[in-house]
């Protein structure tokens, strides 16, 4: 186990997880895995900011309406971000990325529109996809009714929520609406998990191969998973596609899905940024009340939204 790579700190807060001696959510009902991530999401992270605008909205979708948090740091007319959480499409929600996503509004100068989209078992794929999509169209067409700007519109996520910015990125392409940027933190986005990174870092790295199976099983059978709505990387082709910026975390099973993903728009000739976070695993830009990185990374991520939203 390459644990040698970790930094100090990162290696301190996996060996505190690991004598806390908390089942693992495989070992869960999604139920319980749900409660349990909700009640240690907001442990390591940064303090709730405090913004001018957080208000709660309702998002029409596929087949009812959909929870969604704005959070902006005036009451300008700002550009937005749809932020989709994290959580293996399984678990995760507004609450669990509140800090988060103010962070990002905040350092950015940016409005960011948190989704709550339907989760799996109850709703198995497609659903997160297409409540993705119906909460794009209608920011579109609701925005300035909101207070922002319709015109600069940025999609973002991290690990699954990083899987569907991708995908909605695609679709928003293919359906000829104006894309800002793709914001892909940690994201998945092939069709196995074969590669060296889930080998290297399945066992003892925050989220394990076990958890990650888990979560998949929940969300779809391994026969439909080179769709590419599941898997970007399986569309027939990624020209044209908005702007991306990934960050990635050296020590995530997930790591060489970001890194492909990135080869793969660059040889189809987008526009590729890439920043690769040294010593950290999965999930680290949550972890801002002791990880410097984590910090580093929300500014990195700030950037790169105010330089494709902001005039």
């Amino acid at each position: 186990m390459p644990t040698h790579l970790l930094t100090p700190r990162m290696a301190g807060i996996l060996d505190r997880m690991r004598r806390a001696n908390r089942p693992s959510y495989h070992q869960l009902s999604p139920q319980q895995a749900r409660l349990a991530y909700r009640m240690g999401a907001e442990i390591l992270d940064l303090p709730r900011a405090p913004l001018a605008r957080v208000e709660e909205l309702r998002i029409p979708g596929p087949a009812s309406e959909l929870p969604a948090r704005l959070y902006a740091p005036s009451h300008e007319r700002l550009p937005l971000l749809l932020y989709l959480h994290g959580g293996g499409f399984t678990i995760g929600s507004i609450e669990t990325h509140d800090s988060l996503c103010r962070q990002l509004a905040l350092r950015a100068g940016v409005a960011v529109v948190s989704l709550d989209y339907r989760l799996a078992p109850e709703h198995p794929f497609p659903a997160a996809v297409d409540d993705c999509w119906a909460a794009f169209a209608w920011l579109r067409e609701s925005a300035a009714g909101l207070g922002l700007t319709a015109d600069r519109i940025a999609v973002g996520g991290d690990s699954a929520g990083g899987t569907l910015a991708a995908v909605t990125a695609l679709h928003a392409r293919d359906q000829g609406w104006p894309l800002a940027l793709q914001l892909l933190i940690t994201p998945g986005t092939l069709a196995h998990t074969h590669t060296a990174s889930h080998k290297l870092f399945g066992e003892g790295f925050l989220i394990d191969a076990a958890t990650i199976a888990w979560f998949f099983a929940h969300y779809l059978p391994q026969a439909g998973r080179h769709d590419w709505r599941y898997a970007p990387m399986e569309a027939a082709d990624h020209d044209g596609l908005a702007p991306a910026f990934l960050l990635l975390a050296e020590c995530d099973p997930l790591v060489d899905d970001g890194l492909s993903y990135a080869d793969c728009l660059r040889a189809a000739g987008n526009v590729v940024d890439l920043e690769l976070v040294r010593g950290v695993t999965h999930d680290f830009i949550k972890m801002g009340r002791h990880l410097p990185e984590a910090l580093t990374a929300l500014d990195v991520c700030a950037k790169a939204l105010r330089q494709h939203l902001l005039p």
